[in-house]
C-alpha cells in the first residue's frame, strides 16, 4: 500500500468516526422521548405541556422540538394551564416537599403559592385569578367523613399566592369546571393502587357532578363497575369526556349529563389511554404507552412526534465511598475479617482497620454471605440475568491470607440450574455447600464432584419473605437443623434433624403446636437451643406472642453435666483435669521410650514432624455425632428467664452462659444470662436487632445493625464499632434495570396463583422495559413500577418511592379554624380534644382569635403555614384576642404534628359515632370501631365491648375504612358468644360464661374502603352468620402481602402471595362482599354530619331487638 492510499485511507476512516460520533450524538438528542406523563393541552389546542425526565416542557400539538419550562434538579410534575393559557400551574418537590408552583407558559422562574410541608398538587384553575389544589390539612367540622391522610381536602389560592382557603373538605379529583360553573369530578372512595387495572370493583373511581350554590347537588354520572376517571367538559358544555375501562383497557368516552349510555371514542388495546384533555375547539390531548397523542373530533388520534434537545443533567455512575449502609454479615473462622453486603455487592474489611476490599461490582445484587472454613473462600447468592445463583470468590495466591488485602481473586459460578438458589452456607468440614432452591428445599452441592443432592423436599417449607428460613450443619458436617412445616401449618412451625446425605432421614424434635424456630447446634453438636413461644405471652389480637430460649439434649451425659450445679461441676471438671493430666503423662512417656529405639539419623526428627502433623490433625478431627432422641423432651430446659420479644440467642462454648437479645420496653438489648449463678444483666442497651455472630471461643460477638458493623467484647461488655470505607459505583440507571428485572422476577416466583391470573407478563416486562433509558428519578421509576403491576389486576401491588421529605415539618395547634373569616389572625372555630390548648388552663376557646406567632402579625388573607415551619414539639408564642371579653393575652403551647392531629381528629370522628348511636338507639346499642387489624385496636375494642358497654343490648362493630392487618378469628370469636351457664350463689346473679365473649346481637359496618383483612374478616362473620353486613360492596381483597424494601431503599413494591380460598375453593381475592342491607352515604348528605350508614345500622338493630320481647 502506497502512501497516499495510507493517507486516503486515515481520512475516511476519521470522516467515518467523525460521522459516526455526530450521528450518535443527534440520536442521543433527538431520539423520540418516552415515558412522557401528565400530558395536557392548552385551553387555545396550540400546545401541549407534559412531564419528562422530572421537568415541564411544552411541544405544539402538531409536534416538533420540545421547550423545557423547568430546569430546577428538583422533581417537576402534573401541569394545569390557566383558562388565558398564560401560566402553567405544577408540583415540585424544590422545596422539600410537593408544592403549587406557577411559572409563565414560555418559561422563567417559578412562584411558589403553597409552604404547607404535605404534599400539595394542582388539579385545576378555578378561573385566572385562583388554583384549586389537593391538601391534606383538615375536614370541615361539620364533615362526616372519615379523617384520614388519604382522603384530601382541596383549597384555593390566588395565583398572587395568599391563604389556602377551603373549596371542598371532600377529595374531588381531576377537576372540570364548565362556564356555567357547574363541576365535574372523579371521586374516591378508599385506598387502592392508582395505577391498577382491569378491575371491577367497589373501590374503581366514579365520575360525578357538583354544582354549587345555596343547596348543593352532587349527581353520580357514571355506573359502571370498573374504573371512570379523569373527566373533561366538552366545550358544549352539556356532554363530558371521560376516560374508562367499560370496554377493556382506558378509553376515552363521550357522555351527555344524566345519560345512561356513552360513546367510545378511541379504540386502544392492551396499554391504557392517560391524562386526558381537551381544548375550546374539541382537540382531545391523553397520554398512550409513554406518548403523546391528539384527536380532533371524529377524526383519528394522531401520535404527536416530539424531539427533545437538551444536555444529559444525571450521570450514569456515581463513584462515593460509604461508611454505613451495611446489611448481611460474615466473620471469618479466625475472626480477623468480616464479610458484609451494601447495596448489593459485597464487602471484606479489617475488624480492626478501615480498610476494605469490594469483592464483587455489579448493578445486580447479592445475598446471603458464608466463609470455608479455610478463609480462603467465600460463597454468595446473586441475582443476576434474572436468576439467583450461588457464586464463590476465592483468593488465588498462596502467600495472601486475607481477602482484605488480596489482590487477586477469582470467582466462579457454582450453581448452573433455572431455579432460584441462595442463602449458601459451607459444611464445617469445608467439603460441601448446603443451599436453598426456589427457597423452600434444602438442597447439598459437593465442591469436589459438584453433584447435587436433596436434603429437604420443597413440600415441608413455605417462604412469605426472603431470607426467613434457616438452617444449619451439625459441626461433623453430617446433619442439619432446620425450620419446617411439620404437624401445623405455615404459622407455626417445627424444628426438624436433617441427615445431610439425601436419604430423606428427619425427625421432628419439637413436634409443638406453637412456633419452634432458629434451631443452633451447641455443645458440640450434643444439644440445640432454638426459639419458643410455648411460655411466653400471646398477643391478644393474633399478632404475635413473647418467645424464649430452649434447649434440648442429645445425649444423656451432656445433660446431666448441664444440670450439674456450679460446686458439683467444679469438682467434676477438676476430676477431668487430673484425670488428662494423667494420660498426658503416659502417653509422652511412652513416646519419650519409642523414641529412644530409633536408631537411624534423622529419623527422630522426621518423625517429630509428623508426629506433630498427627496431633494437629487429632485436634481438628470431629467425631460422628450420635443421638438419643427417645427421651428428648425430658431434657428440654428454658433458658431465658422471662419471656420477651426474643432475638437473636448464642450459649457459649461451655454451656455457661446466654447472650441474647431481647426487646421490653422499646428497641432490642443486648443480656446476659449465667447459668450456674442463675443471674440475669442487661449488658448493652439499645444494640438494635439482627444476628449474633460469635467468634470460635465465644469471646466476642459480631453485630450487623441499622447499617452498621458492630464487634461486643463479652468480657468487658464493651461495644466496638467496626469501621469501613467501602468503595462504591452507583449507577443509577442500570440498578434501576436490575430492580425491575428483579421486580418482575420475584412476581413470577411469589404471585398467589402461579398463572398470574392469566396476565401475559412477559409481554407487559417487555413493553415496560423500554421507558428504562428515559426515567432518571424514583417518582417516575415508582410509577412505571406501578403500572406494570397493575397490569395483574390485584390487591396489594405497586410501588412506592419514600425519598422523605427534607422539608422542615409544618407544626399545628391541634384547632379547626373558621374557613369563614377573612379578617387578619386566625378565628377558631373548634379546639379538639387532647390538643395543646387542652394541656392547661386556658382562656382560649372557640370564637378567639390568633393574631400573632412568636411575634409575628397574621395578616389578613396572608399564608401563615410558614409561621409554624419547624415548629413541631416546640412551644410557640400566641397573641390571642378574644371579641367576647375584648380582652387581648398572650398564651404559650407546645405545637404539635398533623401526624399527632390527625389522631386526634380520628378519635374527634368515633366519638360523634358513638354519641350519634346514643341519642338514636337511647342508650340501648354500643358503638365500637376498629381502627387496624392488629393487637392495639382488638384490646380497645375488647376493653369497650366486655367492659363500659357489657350491659348493652347491642352493638354496632365498626369496620370502615380499616386497613386491614390480621384479625378475623379474633373478631368473630369475641362476637360469637352464646351463653351456656350462669353463677348464682344464693339467688345473687354474679356473671355467665362465656365471660370474655360478648353474648348479644351485633351487626357490622363495611365500606368499599374496607382492605385486606378488613375485607376478610366481614366475610368471615357474614359466612358464620354471626349478624348482618350494613353499607356498601367490599373490594375482594383478603391476600396476605409481602412489601420487599429494593438495594435502592427508598423503593418498596408489594406482592399479593398468600391467597385465601372459601370452603367452595374460590379465592377471596377479587371476590366482591356484597352487605345483607346496601346503604350508601352520599356526598351531600356527609358533608352536612349526616352517615346514613351508621343510622340504617341502628335502625337494624332496634328491629332485631324488638322481635326479642
Amino acid at each position: 500500500m502506497n502512501l497516499n492510499t495510507i493517507i486516503l485511507e486515515k481520512m475516511k476512516r476519521l470522516l467515518l468516526s467523525a460521522f459516526a460520533l455526530c450521528f450518535a450524538g443527534a440520536i442521543a438528542a433527538q431520539d423520540s422521548p418516552l415515558w412522557m406523563r401528565h400530558c395536557a393541552l392548552s385551553p387555545d389546542g396550540t400546545t401541549i405541556a407534559f412531564t419528562y425526565k422530572g421537568d415541564i416542557y411544552t411541544v405544539p400539538t402538531t409536534g416538533g422540538r420540545a421547550t423545557q419550562i423547568t430546569t430546577n434538579p428538583a422533581f417537576d410534575t402534573e401541569p394545569v394551564w390557566s383558562p388565558d393559557g398564560k401560566q402553567i400551574a405544577f408540583a415540585s418537590d424544590r422545596m422539600g416537599s410537593l408544592d403549587v408552583f406557577t411559572v409563565s407558559k414560555d418559561g422563567g422562574v417559578p412562584q411558589r403559592l403553597t409552604t404547607h410541608s404535605g404534599s400539595e398538587k394542582p388539579i385545576a384553575y378555578k378561573d385566572n385569578k385562583y388554583i384549586l389544589f389537593t391538601a391534606n390539612i383538615a375536614p370541615s367540622t361539620e364533615d362526616a367523613g372519615f379523617p384520614s391522610g388519604q382522603f384530601q381536602q382541596v383549597y384555593e389560592v390566588a395565583v398572587t399566592g395568599g391563604r389556602p382557603v377551603m373549596f371542598s373538605s371532600m377529595p374531588m379529583e381531576c377537576i372540570s369546571i364548565n362556564k356555567d360553573g357547574m363541576i365535574l369530578y372523579q371521586d374516591k372512595k378508599g385506598y387502592e393502587d392508582y395505577w391498577r387495572k382491569h378491575q371491577a370493583s367497589p373501590i374503581a373511581r366514579d365520575i360525578w357532578s357538583y354544582t354549587p350554590g345555596k343547596t348543593p347537588v352532587y349527581q353520580k354520572q357514571t355506573t359502571f363497575g370498573g374504573e371512570d376517571r379523569e373527566p373533561v367538559w366538552a366545550p358544549d358544555g352539556q356532554s363530558f369526556y371521560y376516560l374508562s375501562e367499560e370496554k377493556g383497557s382506558f378509553n376515552v368516552f363521550q357522555r351527555t349529563l344524566g345519560a345512561a349510555t356513552a360513546k367510545q371514542i378511541t379504540f386502544h388495546t392492551k396499554h391504557p389511554v392517560r391524562f386526558l384533555s381537551v381544548a375550546a375547539d374539541g382537540k382531545l390531548c391523553y397520554g398512550y404507552n409513554g406518548e403523546i397523542y391528539t384527536l380532533v373530533p371524529d377524526g383519528k388520534p394522531q401520535k404527536v412526534s416530539i424531539t427533545i434537545l437538551s444536555d444529559k443533567n444525571d450521570k450514569d455512575i456515581i463513584r462515593q465511598i460509604r461508611a454505613n449502609g451495611a446489611t448481611d454479615i460474615a466473620v471469618s473462622p479466625k475472626g480477623k475479617e468480616v464479610a458484609f453486603i451494601m447495596r448489593g455487592n459485597v464487602y471484606v474489611t479489617s475488624i480492626d482497620y478501615k480498610t476494605t476490599k469490594q469483592i464483587t461490582n455489579t448493578p445486580d445484587q447479592e445475598r446471603n454471605l458464608s466463609f470455608s472454613p479455610d478463609g480462603r473462600t467465600l460463597v454468595y447468592s446473586s441475582e443476576r440475568n434474572g436468576l439467583w445463583q450461588l457464586y464463590t470468590s476465592t483468593i488465588v495466591r498462596k502467600e495472601e491470607k486475607q481477602f482484605t488485602y488480596a489482590t487477586e481473586l477469582k470467582e466462579e459460578r457454582l450453581t448452573k440450574s433455572n431455579v432460584a438458589s441462595f442463602e449458601p452456607q459451607f459444611s464445617p468440614d469445608g467439603k460441601e455447600i448446603a443451599f436453598l432452591e426456589n427457597r423452600t428445599a434444602i438442597r447439598v452441592i459437593n465442591l469436589k464432584s459438584k453433584a447435587v443432592r436433596t436434603v429437604m423436599d420443597a413440600k415441608y417449607q413455605y417462604s412469605y419473605a426472603d431470607g426467613d428460613q434457616w438452617f444449619q450443619w451439625s459441626p461433623d458436617s453430617k446433619w442439619i437443623l432446620s425450620n419446617f412445616i411439620g404437624i401445623g401449618g405455615w404459622n407455626n412451625k417445627d424444628v426438624v434433624l436433617l441427615k445431610a446425605d439425601g436419604k430423606g432421614e428427619m425427625v421432628n424434635l419439637t413436634e409443638s403446636g406453637y412456633s419452634d424456630s432458629n434451631a443452633k447446634w451447641v455443645l458440640g453438636g450434643k444439644a440445640m437451643i432454638w426459639n419458643s413461644d410455648r411460655a411466653g405471652y400471646r398477643s391478644h389480637g393474633s399478632w404475635g406472642s413473647e418467645g424464649d430460649a430452649y434447649i434440648m439434649f442429645f445425649d444423656v451425659d451432656a445433660y446431666n453435666r448441664f444440670m450439674m450445679n456450679k460446686e458439683d461441676l467444679a469438682l467434676l471438671e477438676e476430676a477431668e483435669k487430673a484425670e488428662k493430666a494423667e494420660k498426658d503423662k503416659k502417653e509422652k512417656a511412652e513416646k519419650e521410650k519409642a523414641d529412644k529405639k530409633k536408631d537411624k539419623k534423622g529419623t527422630k526428627k522426621d518423625d517429630k514432624k509428623e508426629d506433630k502433623k498427627e496431633d494437629a490433625d487429632k485436634k481438628e478431627e470431629v467425631k460422628p455425632l450420635t443421638f438419643d432422641l427417645e427421651n428428648r423432651f425430658d431434657r428440654i430446659v428454658r433458658l431465658t428467664v422471662n419471656s420477651s420479644r426474643l432475638g437473636d440467642a448464642v450459649l457459649t462454648p461451655k454451656g455457661d452462659a446466654l447472650y441474647y437479645l431481647a426487646a421490653f420496653e422499646g428497641g432490642y438489648d443486648l443480656w446476659e444470662h449465667k447459668l450456674k449463678e442463675n443471674t440475669t444483666k442487661i449488658l448493652l442497651k439499645g444494640v438494635g436487632g439482627g444476628a449474633l455472630i460469635p467468634d470460635k471461643e465465644g469471646k466476642n460477638i459480631f453485630m450487623c445493625t441499622g447499617g452498621q458493623l458492630k464487634k461486643i467484647e463479652i468480657a468487658g461488655s464493651k461495644i466496638t464499632p467496626i469501621s469501613f470505607e467501602a468503595f462504591f459505583d452507583y449507577r443509577p440507571y442500570e440498578e434501576r434495570a436490575y430492580i425491575f428485572d428483579h421486580v418482575y422476577q420475584q412476581v413470577n416466583d411469589k404471585f398467589y396463583v402461579a398463572n398470574l391470573q392469566g396476565t401475559d407478563w412477559k409481554g407487559y416486562k417487555e413493553a415496560y422495559q423500554r421507558f428504562l433509558p428515559h426515567i432518571n428519578n424514583n417518582y417516575d421509576f415508582a410509577e412505571m413500577l406501578s403500572e406494570m403491576l397493575g397490569e395483574l389486576n390485584a390487591s396489594h401491588t405497586g410501588a412506592r418511592f419514600g425519598g422523605g421529605s427534607s422539608a422542615l415539618p409544618t407544626a399545628s395547634l391541634g384547632v379547626f379554624y373558621d374557613e369563614s373569616y377573612d379578617g387578619a389572625g386566625l378565628k377558631i372555630k373548634e379546639i379538639l380534644a387532647q390538643s395543646p390548648f387542652t394541656q392547661k388552663k386556658t382562656d382560649v376557646k372557640a370564637g378567639c382569635i390568633i393574631e400573632k406567632v412568636d411575634g409575628q402579625t397574621i395578616e389578613a388573607n396572608a399564608d401563615y403555614f410558614p409561621l409554624f415551619e419547624g415548629k413541631v414539639g416546640r412551644k410557640v408564642i400566641l397573641t390571642v384576642y378574644d371579641p367576647a371579653t375584648k380582652k387581648r393575652f398572650e398564651e404559650t403551647v407546645k405545637a404539635i404534628s398533623y401526624g399527632t392531629q390527625s389522631e386526634l381528629l380520628y378519635k374527634r370522628w368515633v366519638k360523634r359515632c358513638a354519641q350519634k348511636v346514643e341519642e338514636l338507639s337511647g342508650g340501648r346499642i354500643a358503638y365500637v370501631h376498629i381502627k387496624g387489624m392488629d393487637s392495639p385496636s382488638f384490646r380497645k375494642m375488647y376493653s369497650e365491648l366486655l367492659g363500659r358497654y357489657r350491659n348493652k343490648e347491642a352493638v354496632i362493630v365498626d369496620t370502615r375504612h380499616n386497613g386491614g392487618g390480621w384479625l378475623h378469628d379474633d373478631v368473630v370469636t369475641l362476637l360469637s358468644g352464646k351463653e351456656y351457664q350462669r353463677f348464682v350463689p344464693r339467688g345473687q346473679y354474679i356473671g355467665s360464661d362465656p365471660f370474655n365473649k360478648w353474648l348479644k346481637p351485633s351487626c357490622m359496618l363495611v365500606c368499599e374502603d374496607n382492605y385486606s383483612n378488613a375485607h376478610g374478616t366481614p366475610y368471615v362473620y357474614k359466612t358464620l352468620g354471626i349478624g348482618k353486613l350494613i353499607g356498601t360492596p367490599v373490594a375482594g381483597t383478603m391476600t396476605a402481602v409481602w412489601w420487599e424494601r429494593q438495594i435502592d431503599p427508598s423503593i418498596v413494591f408489594g406482592i399479593p402471595q398468600v391467597g385465601c380460598m372459601d370452603m367452595q375453593e374460590k379465592y377471596l381475592e377479587n371476590q366482591t362482599l356484597q352487605p345483607d342491607i346496601l346503604v350508601y352515604n352520599e356526598p351531600g348528605a356527609s358533608l352536612k354530619g349526616e352517615d346514613t350508614q351508621l343510622k340504617a345500622a341502628v335502625d337494624h338493630l332496634l328491629k332485631e331487638l324488638s322481635k326479642k320481647k
